[in-house]
This record gives structure tokens, sequence and C-alpha cells, in this order.
């Protein structure tokens, strides 16, 4: 029995000993090889070179770096080169940076002489003209596309004290999003719901909500819409307007956008359906009034925004 003992504790030592290394050799920095680099040099020369060794390289007469540039580094990452030295044709292109834009990317990063890449527009962002090509010409890339800002998108919404947007951030929203304003504790949209929508339309942020001190001496009994308590002073809270339901599938004369809830006071614009001799995108505007539904007419987007529809 003692040497069975002996036996099993000389076994979990190895055990741990060899678990040891083999940890050590994965955090350990591990040192890089010379590079493998055809067609091109790289100063100093040596046969090993330290973690986080940064490496100058250029490429011979007729070749350059596949980065941009006559020469280029490349550093050493626990024992690889990062990114991977090469040399690549003189008439070859490096990746295109084009504003605003995505294509797919080859695996080597580079494109042969007399290549093309189709280019995809980011989000809020459209082609101006119809060229979404670019072409590898000697080096260069001719015919590159742009891509604008839509005139139909909108920027940051506009900040609204006491209330924050719920969901992430971002700089640039395509036409017709709605975006969800929350109020802070303690305030509320027309002494009601905590929650109100802005909308873009036409690049312009419409209708955002206001957050309102609640009125704390009305007391907690409060019965949204019914008025029944009577708060502190002998105060009879007002009762809450009327919010509309608008269905678009109800009018011949819109894009479906299905049931919208607007409250009381709010304004919702609805797309109209095109029709002969219009250039323009129409909206009609509707706003709630205690329950019921006003509708503006169709109108262009310049109309409503000079209030002349």
């Amino acid at each position: 029995m003692p040497d069975k003992m002996c036996v099993r504790r000389y076994l979990g030592f190895v055990l741990l000993v060899g678990l040891q290394g083999v940890l050590h050799g994965q955090t350990s920095e591990q040192p890089c090889s010379a590079p493998s680099l055809d067609g091109g040099y790289w100063v100093p020369k040596r046969d090993l070179y330290n973690h986080e060794t940064k490496l100058p390289y250029s490429c011979d007469k007729g070749r350059k770096p596949a980065v941009e540039g006559w020469w280029a580094t490349s550093t050493c990452l626990n024992g690889n080169w990062s990114p991977k030295p090469q040399c690549i044709d003189d008439k070859a292109c490096t990746a295109a940076d084009i504003a605003n834009a995505k294509y797919t990317e080859t695996p080597e990063s580079w494109y042969e002489d007399g290549q093309t890449i189709r280019i995809t527009c980011n989000e809020g962002y459209v082609l101006k003209g119809r060229n979404d090509e670019a072409e590898c010409n000697n080096g260069k890339w001719s015919s590159v596309p742009v891509c604008e800002k839509s005139l139909h998108v909108c920027g940051e919404p506009p900040q609204i004290p006491h209330a924050v947007i719920r969901q992430g951030y971002q700089d640039l929203f395509a036409a017709y999003t709605e975006l969800q304003y929350e109020c802070e504790e303690g305030y509320s949209v027309e002494g009601a719901d905590t929650k109100a929508s802005i909308n873009c339309i036409d690049g312009n942020w419409k209708d955002g909500p206001v957050c309102s001190k609640w009125d704390t001496e009305l007391g907690a009994g409060l019965v949204a819409g019914l008025g029944v308590d009577v708060g502190a002073g002998g105060r009879q809270p007002e009762v809450e307007a009327s919010s509309c339901s608008v269905d678009t599938d109800q009018y011949d004369e819109f894009k479906s956008v299905g049931v919208r809830n607007i409250a009381h006071g709010e304004q919702l614009y609805l797309e109209c359906e095109p029709q002969p001799g219009w250039y323009l995108t129409h909206y009609s505007r509707a706003t709630c009034d205690n329950g019921r539904v006003i509708r503006s007419r169709c109108c262009s987007s310049a109309e409503l925004q000079f209030n002349v529809c």
C-alpha cells in the first residue's frame, strides 16, 4: 500500500509540472524567425527577433509593399509577423479607401491590375450617379464611386431635457425612422405617459416630446384619464385627453404602415401613394385632437415644411 501511494504522488507531481510547462508555453512571449519575403528585403538581418519587434522592409524594383507606401513595417507578435511582410507587383493595387462605403475584400488584401470591386454605400448614404465599381489601373484605383449623405436621412436627434433615447447612439438615421424617448423619473409627457416618439421626415426630426415635471401634490392615487381623486390642497386634477388610433389600411391614399397610436396633440406624418405628375414624395399630417384624427391633404415635403398645406 505505501508503494502505491508513493507512485500516485509521483505521477501527480509529474502531471502538475507538465501542466505548468504547457501553461507557461501558452502565455510566454514567443520570438519570431526571420520573415520570408519574396522580392524584398528588411533591416536589420537576424535569425530571431524578440516579441513586439518592429521590422521595416522594402521591395525590389518593380514591386511594392502590399500596404500603402514604398516601405512598410511588420511587428512580431508571439511568433508571428503582423501584418505579414509581402511584396506585390507595382501595377497591383492595395485596398481601396472609399468613404462611407464597403466592399468584399480579397484574402490577400491586394488586387491585380485590371481587377474591379463593387461597392455598397453605408446606411444613410446613397450612390452619386450610377457608377458603383472601381477598377485597379496601373497601381491606382480609377472611376472610384462616391457615396454622399442622403437628403432624406436625419442626423443626431435633438436633445430633450430630462429624457433619454431607448436605443444605441447613431449619428445618422434612415428616413421614416421612429425613435422612442423616455422621461426620467418624476417627469412625464403631458402629465401622463413617460414615453413618446420622434420621427425622421425628409432629413428633419419632427414633433419631439416635452418631459414636464410631474406634480407630486396631486398624489399617487390619480387614475390616468379619469381624474377621480382630489389631490392635496383640494385641487381637482385635469382629465387626460384621449389618444388616437390611426389605421392606414383604412385609407387607399396611404402606404400601409398598420395601426399607429398617437397621443393627444401629437402629429404623425403618413407617406402617400405616388400619383401621376408627382415628382416629390408627398405626406399627410395627422394630428390627434382628443381622440379625433385631423388629417391634412397629401402635400409635398416642401409644402409641409413651410406650413402651406
